[in-house]
């Protein structure tokens, strides 16, 4: 297996996926504008989706990935197929409690989350948190699924198939909506049923998969299975590892809530020029960060289970260097680059040109801490990979409290600059901490050759960000708002012409890019 070609491979889909959100997010404006009925499906779809990020992507990947890949390493496929089968049972029943809470206390869930809501809102927020919970247990199978295909090195399946979520959801406004209005129901209805469409069809194409390699899982649904599955050591184990990840993600959770409320206090605008921002620095951070997490976190629990030092260290030295190698230059992107992105991708419409100027002073903020955001996806695996999550989220709640902190000096300077600055620092103090703990462990030993390869990279980026620091300038890219597609042409132009300039330095200084795509 090439690790560059599974990691670009990831990289496309996870670039499908973004598009198809951002399409996605096009048609319910255009289709039912922003109103109260809007909102209440966003709180709506708030509820399974936060549950998502704290389970099924977040806490259980975390521990599941790992284990599975380590479990197969030491013992062999067989064992591998009972734990498979022993957390599949155990996750199932779960989901089924959990999903009946879920649609009996939707109203108390509507509360906490939209309390603000009138009354036709909480109405509507509650009949749609009813349709799309069982959402929740269909991604956590999901992401059961997907552990597996990871760890099998079969990455295109699982790295595609949030596509179908925004397809259905785009099928469903178009589609079923006007018929709903029809028969006199309220069309934002048609939403809520492409959520629950989409996670069965995410859901229903692992199955082919599975099947393929020999590993769908036989689900128990008897109080003995249930109870056999329970005492299985791997169980037990991997809800060990479970808590301190589930209090991890959370933390991330927490900041989000945190920074959201201060935003909103800085001034109005101020939160949504935050989102706009975030959403922008999510492009590098998920065609990078979450590739590279993926690829590497069965390898190393893979090396780790082996005894294969060596091996781990390399895999770690491999992705750091792809985090240099691809992230600095799209650090230096984000900071000097960052009004014509944000002018191309929002300018329009009600988006005034004071919107373009926060938002890209955002942009520049999140740009100070890309290096480490991206470099925590590789660096975390690394301590999950030898079964420790509790380090990651002991230095994770450090950072969070170093983050407010200097939200209370950079915000009142700042504004929501000072606000994305903090994240940005607080994520490079974060896999600078990361990275001091591997070192001390002895578990990462850098490969020879690094000094040279961050210098050429450092040159190759300078010349990169003074190109792109004088077309920033050279170019009125706001006054251009009334000629869309001239503006896009021209931000396309110059990221090939930065990309060129980039790689060319890189090719100039004898930077051999095949070590990469020789990995293995």
């Amino acid at each position: 297996m090439n690790l560059l070609r599974s990691a670009s491979l990831i990289s496309v889909m996870t670039l499908a996926s973004r598009v198809t959100g951002l399409v996605r997010e096009q048609m319910i404006a255009t289709a039912f504008g922003a109103s109260t009925l809007t909102d209440a499906f966003q709180v709506a779809f708030r509820i399974p989706n936060m549950l998502r990020r704290l389970f099924a992507e977040g806490a259980f990947s975390q521990a599941f990935v790992p284990l599975l890949a380590a479990t197969r390493a030491r013992d062999g496929d067989q064992a591998t197929a009972s734990l498979v089968d022993a957390v599949a049972t155990v996750l199932a029943w779960v989901l089924l409690l959990t999903c009946v809470l879920g649609v009996v206390g939707a109203p108390l869930l509507v509360w906490v989350l939209g309390a603000g809501l009138p009354q036709e809102g909480r109405e509507a927020a509650i009949v749609m948190t009813r349709w799309m919970f069982p959402y929740i247990g269909c991604m956590s199978l999901v992401a059961l699924a997907a552990g597996v295909l990871n760890t099998w090195k079969r990455f295109l399946l699982p790295a595609a198939t949030p596509v179908l979520l925004n397809l259905s959801v785009i099928a469903a406004a178009w589609l079923l909506a006007p018929r709903l209005e029809a028969y006199g129901l309220r069309p934002i209805y048609a939403l809520a049923f492409g959520v629950m469409l989409g996670g069965v069809l995410q859901l229903l194409v692992q199955i082919p998969a599975l099947m393929r390699i020999g590993l769908l899982p036989r689900i128990g649904m008897t109080p003995g299975a249930l109870r056999r599955s329970w005492h299985h050591p791997g169980v037990r184990q991997m809800l060990t590892a479970m808590g301190p990840a589930l209090l991890g993600v959370g933390v991330a959770q927490l900041s989000l809530v945190i920074n959201t409320q201060i935003a909103i206090f800085v001034g109005a605008g101020a939160a949504s020029w935050l989102t706009y921002a975030d959403r922008l620095m999510e492009f590098p951070t998920a065609l990078l960060g979450v590739a590279l997490g993926v690829v590497l976190t069965p390898q190393l629990a893979s090396a780790q289970a082996k005894g294969e030092s060596a091996a781990y260290s390399d895999l770690l030295d491999w992705g750091l260097r792809m985090v240099l190698l691809l992230a600095l230059p799209s650090s230096v992107a984000l900071l000097l680059f960052a009004q014509p992105m944000v002018a191309v991708l929002y300018h329009y419409g009600a988006f005034r040109p004071a919107d373009v100027t926060q938002t890209s002073l955002a942009v520049m903020g999140y740009g100070v801490g890309l290096l480490g955001l991206v470099g925590i996806k590789v660096l975390a695996p690394g301590f999950f990979a030898r079964f420790d999550t509790r380090t990651p989220v002991r230095i994770a709640l450090a950072v969070l409290v170093l983050t407010q902190v200097m939200n209370a000096l950079l915000v009142p300077w700042l504004g929501v600059a000072g606000l994305a600055l903090s994240i940005g620092l607080g994520a490079m103090i974060n896999a600078a901490w990361l990275l001091v703990g591997l070192l001390r462990l002895g578990s990462y030993r850098p490969a020879p050759g690094w000094l040279g390869f961050a210098l050429r990279v450092l040159i190759a980026t300078t010349l990169m960000g003074a190109l792109q620091y004088h077309l920033a300038q050279r170019i009125d890219w706001i006054g251009l708002g009334q000629q869309g597609w001239l503006r896009a042409s021209l931000m396309a132009a110059c990221l090939l012409a930065s990309a060129l300039v980039y790689f060319g330095t890189l090719w100039l200084l004898r930077l051999d890019l095949r070590q990469f795509a020789r990995r293995a």
